[in-house]
């Protein structure tokens, strides 16, 4: 920090910046594209913090670095920032010696930032060379126009000094958060900054914070205490001095004006601003100075770009973490929620009630059943007489089925899809996305989809039996039975076991599967029925599964903007360019 020098290290800076300008604005064009395409969805810890700082480098990007990496002889810009009634205004008429910007006692007074340059510097600031997002305007405007807010008024000042341009920002510390904001982005903005306080007000937070950045980014200050009492100058002065020294700003050039009455045009008296003037006036006139100056703001901006884009990176790790665990606790309810349901198709749930009760018509009587205990032996006999007097429908078994099936999913779907909400909830990551939603509760059409899905496997029972039937002869055994009373007797052989079943349930399961499996092997033989049971389960796991991944798509889709695996490696492979681009070797 300090008065700008010309040193041999200076000098010898300046000759990699002139050369590698092009390289340089390849590399932040680069980097602002990247920049717009960090996501930080998920509201945890820093987020908000990195999105703030994310906007704020594209901003600085677009209204400072790119174009003076593209204009390095553009003249400079001085921006004079403070705190509310510090004096600004006052003292930039100062500095011109005549009044030309507003001043008064109502705050905030600078609603609009006002930019004054020699009139041979205009065609440097009437485009959107810097500031692009701020419409421009000539002249000043007799009252404050609240629908000009942001719009930037240029105003030609032959007392200036070529090569240097004023800019009258809003109050850092206004009422007004559009002051407020628009006073930072200035700032921004700036090659160097002219800090004005006041001596009952130097030590407040919020200029220090700003002060603070400046160090930070290396960036020329130049602080003016401003209404100093006659006679204590000295120990104001020195009182800052030495504030500024313990923050790393020693070096920074500190102007005092003297407090003073105002004349009625409302200037101070003459002489009042001359050394910050003629500081002003030393950097404008030497072309090298200006360099030293423009380098070092860029070097120190990138400096703190390459630190921003480190910390963005890890921000998207961490947003990609926090995505994994919200997805896992998705994944594991519906997981959950897929094998509650397969385990009811595999230890005898979906055989007990009215699925029993319609198989025991379908096939005969109760007797049928019993009277297997007196011998496995008497079996083809009764199969026979079964295959030539069909006595209750099979549509009424497989209707029983699908209910019992389509009641396992929907249970088990909404189970799970009350534990992932609630999971994502007890989460600071998911607890934003699920505030305003009620993902709790199914969506009207699931049951639909889902006796959808059980009807698909249930006509793939059918194809797959008329594959396998494809033999006359074969053909001809399922023609007895019916091809929907073969699919339904395919369904009981891929759900029959005693596993779920108690008491006389036991004996009843075992018979059911016993018969069912029979039957079949009495149709296409003992390989084929295990076959086809196989194929049954595996499209029946497949359909469920596809089903359940859609639903739990509820919360997953919730995640699509948080970036993927490369994303912050993308990010960090820029750091290292970013800091031999500001001089900083990589250690």
């Amino acid at each position: 920090m300090g008065c700008v020098s010309t040193s041999e290290d200076d000098a010898s800076a300046l000759e990699p910046l002139t050369t590698v300008a092009a390289e340089a604005v390849d590399l932040l064009g680069r980097l602002r594209l990247s920049l717009t395409h960090v996501s930080l969805p998920l509201g945890i810890d820093g987020a908000a913090e990195a999105e703030r700082a994310r906007r704020s480098a594209v901003d600085q990007l677009d209204d400072y670095v790119l174009p003076r990496y593209r204009s390095l002889d553009a003249p400079l810009m001085a921006v004079v920032g403070g705190s509310t009634g510090a004096g600004k205004s006052t003292l930039v008429n100062a500095l011109v010696r005549h009044p030309v910007t507003r001043s008064g006692a109502i705050r905030p007074t600078t609603r609009q930032p006002i930019l004054l340059h020699h009139p041979e510097d205009a065609a440097w600031f009437s485009t959107d060379r810097v500031l692009p997002h701020l419409s421009r305007t000539t002249g000043i405007l007799a009252e404050p126009d609240p629908e000009a807010m942001g719009t930037l008024v240029m105003v030609p000042e032959p007392a200036l000094p070529s090569g240097l341009a004023l800019l009258d920002a809003p109050d850092i510390d206004s009422i007004a958060d559009e002051n407020r904001r628009l006073a930072g982005q200035l700032l921004s903005a700036a090659d160097l900054w002219i800090f004005v306080t006041t001596a009952n007000r130097y030590a407040d937070a919020v200029p220090w914070e700003l002060l603070l950045d400046a160090a930070a980014r290396d960036i020329t200050v130049a602080v003016v205490l401003d209404r100093v009492p006659e006679g204590v100058q000295d120990e104001v002065g020195a009182d800052l001095r030495g504030l500024l020294a313990r923050q790393g700003l020693g070096s920074a050039e500190l102007f005092v004006v003297t407090e003073s009455a105002l004349d009625a045009d409302g200037m101070l008296p003459a002489g009042a601003a001359d050394p910050l003037r003629d500081w002003l006036t030393s950097i404008a006139t030497d072309a090298a100075v200006r360099s030293a100056v423009a380098r070092r703001t860029l070097h120190g901006v990138v400096r703190q770009l390459a630190d921003m884009v480190q910390g963005l990176a890890q921000a998207e790790e961490d947003q990609r973490r926090a995505a994994a665990r919200l997805r896992s606790d998705v994944d594991s309810a519906y997981e959950r929620a897929l094998q509650e349901v397969l385990d009811s198709t595999q230890d005898g749930t979906l055989l007990r009630g009215e699925v029993l009760s319609r198989w025991q018509d379908f096939v005969g009587t109760g007797e049928f059943f019993r009277s297997l205990e007196s011998g496995i032996g008497r079996l083809r006999d009764r199969l026979t007489a079964f295959l030539t007097g069909r006595p209750a429908p099979p549509e009424e078994v497989e209707t029983a089925i699908e209910t019992g099936l389509h009641a396992v999913i929907v249970e088990q779907a909404a189970a799970a899809a009350e534990e992932a909400e609630q999971r994502w909830r007890q989460d600071a990551a998911g607890r934003g996305l699920v505030q305003s939603r009620d993902l709790a509760r199914l969506p009207e059409d699931f049951s639909e989809g889902a006796a959808a899905q059980i009807r698909g496997w249930q006509q793939e029972l059918i194809h797959l039996i008329q594959q396998e039937g494809a033999g006359k002869r074969t053909m001809a055994r399922v023609s007895a039975l019916g091809i929907n009373g073969v699919a339904v007797t395919l369904m009981i052989v891929s759900f029959a076991s005693t596993g779920g079943l108690l008491g006389i349930e036991v004996g009843i399961a075992g018979g059911t599967a016993v018969v069912a499996q029979k039957l079949l092997e009495s149709i296409f033989g003992e390989d084929a029925v295990r076959r086809l049971a196989r194929r049954s389960q595996e499209n029946l796991v497949t359909r469920v599964t596809e089903l359940l991944q859609s639903e739990a798509s509820r919360f997953t889709q919730l995640l699509g903007q948080v970036p993927d695996e490369g994303a912050s490696a993308q990010l960090e492979a820029l750091v290292p360019e970013l800091r031999r681009l500001a001089g900083r070797r990589e250690g």
